[in-house]
């Protein structure tokens, strides 16, 4: 196999470049992945308290399925 210095460096770059590319677009996505979390926690907190639904009912009722019936 004939690799002349042209070809081997020509190569050696390409290489190079790919590289970079990459490393930019893994760069994108981890930024992505931040906006989209800091997002999702914005949506968590804007949520409201969970507010107990006890409407007069006993503690005990719906606590149970009746899965013979």
């Amino acid at each position: 196999m004939d690799i002349s210095a042209n070809g081997a460096v020509s190569m050696a770059l390409a290489m190079q470049q790919a590289n970079t590319h990459q490393q930019v677009q893994v760069s994108m996505f981890k930024k992505a992945l931040d906006v989209q979390t800091q997002g999702a926690l914005a949506l968590l907190e804007a949520l409201p308290a969970p507010t107990p639904s006890n409407k007069g009912l006993p503690a005990n009722l719906g606590n149970h399925i009746n899965v013979t019936a």
